[in-house]
């Protein structure tokens, strides 16, 4: 009889790890690495695949990820019974769920860096009440719709962990993703999304606690002393946690210097202590992930420590192992069991309490804290998000048998419409400021040059910034005190990446995002740089950083500017200097940024090309001697340049050279056989004419400017004048000359830099000098190049 029932329930041999090949007939989908391959590879072809598709709508990716765990399982492709058993057989389970756990416990440690204890100390208590109403309530309803379940759909269940379950699921915002919502509306500086992140916070640290809570009360044992003891140990572990690694990890912390690699020991052994963590919080009962939260939390937040965790493991884990986490999901979760009118109207119902409890709860408290209606009503559609914090919830109350198969399934689709749903709504909801009405000053060119000069310059690195100085300090004069304003923004790129989050947390109150001045780390050398340039040269600099993708940065600049009042935006020119002098790609998603911003500016743009203007450091006034030079050959963009060559002028330490090339008046015409357009080439001469009339007037005994004209016959002959002037460190020429010469000149590889500035950039001109394009403002009618330059860029990247 033993025997009998023992060979009834045989269990299948377990997958060896490796094949013999298919030449000695063994098949690579019965064994384990390749099996694991494969399905690693499929998961990311379908979620990576979905994230594109739904790009357009603005989704953040984990709702890629979610649909794509089911598609993945029983629900979609495993229908097909044949392509189930090949592709995720039974068998393989054990290790795919191992591997997904394994990228959630880093994945969680991951998002106990992202969280700040410090700022969640300092919340005030306005956001605190927010968060606590979006939490109690929603828990409330969880608990009230468990009662509901219980009766229709899931009778067979434990009572007290089911009921704290449904509160957990109903009642949880997931931070991670409500800040890439907000990133991707451009609320994070606002003051809704300051309110949603704090809150959020708050919300997440409470959702673990209510959490291990669950998951103490669903063991297997029968006995309520068990669970107070998982429950009690698990606060133990916590307790030692801080006694004893917190300050090892701030010695750590200490070790580790600005500037220099962190040491790969330190690395090594904060990684095997979260693995060390997970062992012991899943030897107490509660899961291994909360270990390494625990632990992620307890990492010091200030220096390159941090960092360096983050930026050695981010994209292993969230890239590679913790879409595994979405398709185990996916694989316990089953549409079909959906079944009947009762079992979709519970999805209502349990979606609906779901929406209800979060979105009204949080209106309700924020008008009470006397929120503005729509700030509240946007600020209830950002607290109803969810995302990988809810699908671990509900993975673990399946494991548990807490959750059956029709309960796992509802609960998944409740999640997945809620955070799908947040981001049309907000963009519904939100009521964004009006514009500021039409300011005077848009270009550097203007009758009254006396007033003041209000830049946004723009770079992406610390290596841009001693040239970024050196042209403001160029910039500004010595005759007019307070007559220049400076806004330096950092681009940095928003993304998926767990850093991202890292940066929103120097997000400060004023404008777009600005560095937190008040928690500022040693590692915020642009800020030094600029307040030391700053106090030695009493220029106003603010400096400010944008965090935004490079699909759409273009917005933070433009609206930076308009809302600052900036007569010019400095662009950082795509390509930089190397070391022979020749420039390289640093990336192409930089030019098209500028070519963006080009389009959209509300006001003048110059497209900086970089190449050490004044050397590696700040260049202090006394020691400034630089030679700028002046290519005019007609038209509102070359005034511009003028106009912005007269302010450097200012400077005694400049001196400045303005040559104007003339087209010989009996080969007039037979330059070029492009129609320029009488009447616009005409009503351009005239304003040439008259504002270098007015300049030469006002310049006319300063001995540091010198006036040129050069009479050409071709082409041919300018670019050799070009060539000849290479003794000058700046170049300001306009983006778009006027007349036959200009066009004749025109030059395809580089059109954001115009026919001039493509020249000086150029194999063919022997200058080093950095280059400025100027395109001057023209009343919101936008530059007609990008055709161009899309043109130009495909055939680039077909040659690379």
């Amino acid at each position: 009889m033993t025997s009998n029932t023992t060979a009834g329930n045989v269990c299948p041999p377990p997958m060896k790890s490796t094949s013999n090949g298919v030449f000695q007939g063994d098949h690579p989908l019965d064994y384990a690495l390749p099996l694991a391959i494969l399905q690693i590879c499929l998961v990311l072809v379908v979620t990576r695949g979905l994230a594109y598709l739904l790009k357009p709508l603005r989704q953040p990716r984990v709702i890629a990820e979610i649909v794509g765990g089911i598609l993945l399982g029983p629900s979609a492709f495993g229908r097909n019974k044949s392509y189930l058993h090949a592709v995720f057989p039974p068998k393989s389970l054990p290790v795919l769920d191992t591997l997904a756990n394994l990228g959630l416990i880093f994945f969680l440690f991951l998002a106990g860096i992202e969280l700040d204890p410090k700022s969640l100390g300092k919340t005030g208590g306005r956001v605190l009440a927010i968060a606590m109403v979006g939490i109690s309530l929603p828990f409330a309803l969880g608990i009230g719709s468990s009662f509901v379940l219980k009766e229709t759909i899931a009778k067979d269940v434990n009572t007290s962990a089911f009921l704290v379950y449904m509160g957990v699921a109903l009642s949880i915002t997931a931070f991670p993703v409500l800040a890439r919502i907000l990133a991707e509306l451009k609320l994070l500086t606002t003051s809704v999304g300051r309110m949603a992140m704090s809150a959020a916070a708050v919300n997440d640290v409470a959702a673990w606690i209510l959490l291990a809570l669950a998951v103490a009360l669903s063991g297997n044992s029968q006995s309520p002393l068990v669970s107070l003891w998982v429950f009690l140990a698990g606060c133990g572990f916590v307790v030692c946690s801080i006694l004893i690694v917190l300050p090892i990890f701030k010695w750590m912390a200490q070790q580790c210097h600005e500037g220099e690699p962190v040491d790969e020991l330190y690395i090594c052994a904060t990684l095997a202590s979260v693995l060390a963590a997970g062992f012991v919080t899943d030897a107490i009962g509660i899961h291994a992930m909360f270990g390494a939260f625990v632990f992620g939390i307890l990492v010091p937040k200030d220096g390159p420590f941090s960092g360096a965790l983050v930026e050695k493991i981010e994209d292993l884990v969230s890239g590679l192992l913790l879409p595994l986490y979405f398709v185990s999901s996916g694989l316990k979760t089953n549409i079909a069991t959906i079944q009947g009118l009762q079992s979709w109207g519970l999805l209502v119902f349990v979606t609906f309490t779901a929406c209800f409890g979060k979105i009204v709860g949080t209106i309700v408290v924020s008008l009470l804290c006397k929120v503005s209606f729509n700030e509240s009503l946007v600020l209830g559609f950002l607290m109803n998000s969810k995302g990988l914090v809810e699908l671990i919830v509900l993975n673990i109350g399946k494991d548990r048998k807490v959750l059956n198969d029709e309960t796992f399934a509802i609960m998944v689709l409740m999640a997945l419409v809620t955070t799908f749903m947040t981001t049309p709504l907000v963009m519904a909801a939100y009521k964004r400021k009006a514009k500021i009405s039409d300011y005077k000053y848009k270009t550097v060119e203007r009758k009254n040059a006396d007033s003041e000069l209000r830049i946004l310059a723009c770079f992406h690195g610390a290596r841009n910034i001693p040239s970024v100085i050196n042209l403001i300090e160029a910039s500004r004069g010595i005759k007019k005190r307070d007559a220049l304003c400076v806004y330096a923004m950092h681009l940095k790129e928003f993304s998926e990446r767990s850093s991202s989050i890292l940066m929103v947390q120097k997000v400060r109150k004023n404008g777009l995002p600005f560095w937190n001045k008040g928690h500022r780390a040693d590692s915020d050398h642009v800020i030094v740089a600029f307040e030391a340039y700053q106090k030695l040269s009493q220029v106003c600099v603010r400096p400010m950083v944008a965090i935004s993708s490079m699909a759409n940065i273009h917005e933070d600049i433009c609206a930076t500017a308009e809302r600052k009042r900036a007569a010019v935006i400095i662009l950082p020119f795509h390509m930089q200097q190397r070391l022979d002098g020749s420039l390289d790609v640093t990336r192409n998603d930089f030019r098209f940024v500028n070519k963006r911003v080009l389009e959209h500016a509300p006001c003048s743009v110059g497209i900086f090309v970089d190449r050490g203007l004044g050397g590696t450091c700040h260049v202090s006034a006394s020691n400034v001697s630089y030679c700028v030079a002046v290519l005019f050959f007609g038209g509102g963009d070359d005034r511009e340049a003028l106009a912005y060559g007269a302010r450097t002028a200012e400077h005694p330490g400049i001196r400045l050279v303005i040559i104007r090339f003339l087209v010989e008046s009996t080969i007039l015409g037979e330059i070029s056989s492009v129609d320029v357009g009488d009447s616009s080439i005409g009503k351009s001469i005239s304003e040439d004419e008259e504002f270098l009339a007015e300049f030469k007037l006002k310049t006319a005994s300063d001995d540091s400017v010198i006036y040129e004209e050069k009479i050409v016959k071709d082409a041919a002959e300018t670019v050799a004048s070009i060539r000849k002037f290479n003794s000058c460190n700046l170049f300001l020429v306009g983006l778009r000359p006027t007349g036959e010469l200009a066009c004749a000149l025109e030059r395809r590889e580089c059109p954001e830099l115009g026919p001039v500035g493509g020249l000086l950039i150029s194999q063919d001109c022997p200058t080093t000098a950095s280059v400025l394009v100027m395109q001057q403002y023209h009343n919101g009618v936008p530059m007609n190049f990008v055709p161009e330059m899309e043109e130009h860029s495909h055939s680039h990247e077909g040659d690379t």
